[in-house]
């Protein structure tokens, strides 16, 4: 719905041709994420869980045909709804033409990452879960910073939103958006609340910004997160040690020598806005970290076939990870304060992510 491409498809009956889910004459289609809340009495709940104030705009995306919009418009000020899908767009606006509603609902066609999203005060959507990771980021890159967002999401990507240091879900997502904003997870859903039914059960999760943000540059810092959560259950000093991400940081700290650029030089030059809103891009649709599995040994540096520089830096890495006693620590069980710590101490040492 408000994510990815409509095409326009043929429905044939008979043998062989799988039945459309239908509401008000529209087949909805699971490969577009269109999975309508049929439930009412879950409509009501997620509306009572926003909290919302009678003077709130509200940004909906993904309204679908319109069944959570009606409860929006009735607790709130004002609904702007973003719908990709134009036969959606129609029944929204038959749905509320001639009503006192329609005046106070906007429906903008498109794709929610081409809009520019004017402001609003709450978001409260049913999203395609595709689009989960890059759409949680462009929401916290918005500005001005809105109050919260209620968005259901698939399930194991709303527990990995919630997850803390040491749980198996803790991952690269979990610390990027908990740096950004406070989350926590409101309410189960079961996939028979929806038609059609998903394959999947959901979550109700509330995300509310951090105002102020915290000082830091985010490109860096999602730069660091990366290295350490793609393999986050193998201990720092290893990951460090590994060529790929040695030749990286050498390459970094050679160019930034050569420019003789100071920290702070570096650290101005970074849009913020747009740094969170590339997290997610760069995390995929499920914001889930990779693990090739191969072997640690495989990946160290063979200081034997290095120069004298290489080696020189490898010894660098590591004295900044003894110096904070990083070396045996993994990022399964880091913390926020932890990761800032340390990468305080990598650019100290004048060695950058970015």
């Amino acid at each position: 719905m408000a994510g990815g491409k409509i095409r326009k498809e043929k429905h044939r009956a008979g043998a062989g041709g799988s039945t459309p889910h239908f509401q008000g004459g529209i087949p909805f289609h699971k490969s577009k994420g269109q999975h309508i809340l049929k439930n009412p009495l879950l409509v009501d709940s997620i509306i009572q869980k926003s909290g919302i104030k009678p003077t709130d705009v509200i940004l909906e995306i993904g309204p679908g045909t319109g069944n959570l919009t009606k409860k929006l418009l009735e607790a709130g000020k004002s609904v702007i709804a973003v719908e990709l899908d134009p036969r959606m767009v129609l029944e929204l606006q038959r749905r509320f033409q001639g009503t006192p509603d329609s005046n106070r609902l906007k429906v903008i066609q498109g794709d929610v990452f081409k809009c520019d999203l004017p402001y609003f005060d709450i978001c409260v959507a049913n999203i395609p879960y595709q689009i989960s990771s890059p759409l949680t980021f462009k929401l916290l890159a918005h500005r001005p910073l809105f109050r919260c967002a209620v968005i259901m999401f698939q399930r194991e990507f709303a527990m990995r939103l919630v997850a803390q240091p040491g749980d198996t879900l803790y991952c690269r997502l979990s610390v990027n958006t908990q740096l950004l904003a406070r989350v926590n997870h409101l309410l189960k859903v079961g996939r028979n609340n929806f038609r059609p039914p998903p394959k999947v059960d959901s979550s109700v999760v509330r995300i509310e910004p951090k105002n102020p943000l915290p000082p830091i540059n985010f490109k860096e810092w999602d730069g660091l997160v990366r290295i350490c959560f793609n393999r986050k259950n193998k201990t720092l000093g290893s990951i460090f040690r590994q060529k790929t991400v040695l030749s990286l940081l050498e390459k970094n700290y050679r160019t930034l020598l050569a420019l003789q650029l100071s920290q702070q030089d570096f650290s101005d030059d970074m849009d913020t806005a747009v740094a969170v809103s590339a997290l997610g891009e760069s995390m995929g649709d499920f914001g889930i970290d990779g693990d090739d599995g191969r072997d640690d040994e495989d990946m160290e540096m063979d200081d034997a076939a290095t120069n004298s520089k290489s080696s020189d830096f490898k010894e660098k890495i590591l004295n900044v990870l003894k110096q904070g006693d990083f070396e045996e620590k993994r990022a399964s069980k880091l913390t926020q304060t932890d990761f800032m710590f340390l990468l305080s101490l990598f650019n100290k040492a004048g060695i950058h992510f970015s």
